[in-house]
């Protein structure tokens, strides 16, 4: 089984709830979160070519943030997609 790596803020999220800190939410604001989450599973693959030094850019820009460069990719393309 793969482990996977958490971001500072997931870490934190994770540590709360093991040590039985959480908010109740109530039905419908828990049906809200739980589509927003399923909306954004990945199911398809993409291959593209870049520019190395935009690559090094992003993956610069993603390591800031705390979070892995194809994911910082997936989320500004959904961005992107959306507006």
């Amino acid at each position: 089984m793969r482990k996977i790596k958490l971001t500072k803020n997931e870490k934190e999220i994770e540590n709360t709830l093991l040590q039985g800190e959480y908010i109740d939410l109530d039905k419908n604001e828990f049906i809200t979160i739980a589509q927003a989450i399923s909306s954004r599973k990945k199911d398809a693959v993409l291959n593209i070519r870049m520019n190395k030094e935009d690559l090094k850019l992003i993956k610069r820009k993603a390591q800031q943030l705390g979070i892995r460069y194809q994911t910082f990719i997936s989320e500004l393309l959904h961005r992107v997609a959306h507006n």
